[in-house]
């Protein structure tokens, strides 16, 4: 074991955006944060739509400046697309919200995003070590007291802290070991997706909007236009539909697919398809614990989503903060017992549900939002809150109402803190 061997207030293991925030909260509030990153950044990654009410979190931070200045895809809207090629109205943010803030997102490159928010960290003074793997947690009886963790040369060392953040994404370090991570009964989708240059926008303020075209069995396209003239394309779907007739290749299935929506077979003929096909599988879990004495999990880590209402950022920032916040109170009370984070997990889990009550109604073949709204119109305003990332509000009345039309999923029972 090396000289390297250090002792800090909180270690973070993963720099995305749950962890990156995290860390910079933290720093800001004066602590010795360690940020363990596996990989080096800039790096590939997906999710790369931001939803109205990632505004919060963002301006918590203090990005919402840079963001403004930035070259990224500004958002206005949603739209949805029948397979034959008819549009929705967009559906624009500012009718409902303020167009100066909260109304106007971004479509991001994640390369580049997900370095601004580390960046941002070590320049709260957070540190930052890359390319270091996490290979366990170190542990004094039950309690979590820090990580050994291998460098890119091989060299072990190993990171002592009262609390570690486990902001390791859709891996869930923390949850697949202590086998807490739970597959969603319902959501096993699989993605393929790819990019495009040169292809098809719209004009004006709906060049940003995200598109959601629908092919048959309730499978999906994602269309989210980004800078540089680049798209992010990708179709989402059950396995057994992807894989009809013996298809298996990613390049073969999305070619396939983008033969059953008129308007994405218009928009990507022409440009350029650039890189590689991309695929994932059963890709929705949730971790049965939000942490235990000394560990908490934030974002993806704790739970992710279908991404069909790109809600994984705005969960992955919001959990970010709020994570910062509690832990700073931790360390602050010397307490670190897993009971004190209960009302993070419940204020987390909350929203995870809200949505994801949502989303199994979009896949439910006899739902549409459109039957709901003719028979409530102020459902309409409802709809808009949860899909925008306002999910921690009261929606008992709009599941009332949904339930009408198709079953909603009860909670799980999940996310409490290990006792």
């Amino acid at each position: 074991m090396t000289s390297l061997d250090k002792t800090y207030d909180v270690i973070v293991i993963g720099g995305g955006p749950a962890g990156a925030s995290s860390a910079a909260i933290l720093a800001e509030y004066g602590h010795r944060v360690l940020v363990l990153e596996r990989e080096k950044f800039p790096r590939y990654h997906i999710g790369e739509s931001m939803i109205p009410f990632t505004y919060g979190p963002m301006e918590r931070l203090g990005l919402i400046p840079l963001m403004k200045q930035s070259a990224f895809q500004k958002k206005y809207s949603v739209v949805f697309i029948s397979p034959n090629g008819k549009a929705s109205q967009p559906f624009y943010f500012f009718n409902r919200y303020d167009k100066n803030t909260v109304a106007q997102t971004w479509q991001v490159l994640r390369s580049e995003f997900d370095e601004i928010l580390l960046n941002h960290a070590r320049s709260k003074g957070a540190e930052v070590i890359e390319e270091i793997t996490v290979k366990e947690l170190l542990r004094e009886g039950t309690k979590v007291v820090g990580v050994r963790a291998v460098k890119k040369s091989g060299e072990l060392v190993e990171f002592h802290a009262p609390m570690t953040l486990d902001c390791t994404g859709k891996e869930a370090f923390s949850s697949v070991r202590n086998n807490w991570r739970l597959k969603d009964p319902y959501l096993n989708k699989v993605a393929v997706w790819t990019y495009y240059k040169g292809s098809k926008r719209e004009p004006g303020i709906d060049e940003g909007q995200t598109a959601v075209a629908y092919v048959p069995e309730k499978g999906w396209f994602w269309h989210i236009p980004q800078h540089d003239d680049m798209v992010s394309v990708g179709v989402v779907a059950e396995g057994k539909y992807l894989t009809r007739d013996g298809v298996r290749e990613p390049e073969q299935i999305f070619k396939r697919e983008v033969e059953q929506n008129a308007w994405i077979k218009d928009h990507l003929s022409v440009g350029q398809q650039v890189g590689q096909y991309h695929l994932t599988i059963e890709y929705s879990h949730h971790s049965r614990h939000c942490g235990s004495e000394g560990l908490l999990l934030v974002g993806d880590a704790f739970a992710f989503l279908d991404p069909v209402f790109s809600s994984g950022l705005m969960l992955a920032l919001k959990s970010g903060v709020m994570a910062g916040d509690e832990v700073h109170r931790a360390l602050a009370e010397k307490n670190f017992s897993p009971q004190r984070f209960e009302a993070y997990a419940n204020y987390m889990r909350t929203g995870v549900e809200n949505m994801r009550k949502l989303v199994y109604a979009f896949y439910d073949p006899n739902f549409s939002f459109k039957q709901v709204i003719d028979k409530y119109p102020e459902a309409g305003g409802e709809i808009t809150d949860c899909l925008s990332g306002d999910v921690n509000k009261d929606f008992e009345p709009l599941w009332k109402k949904i339930r009408e039309f198709v079953p909603l999923p009860d909670n799980l029972p999940v996310g409490a803190p290990l006792n």
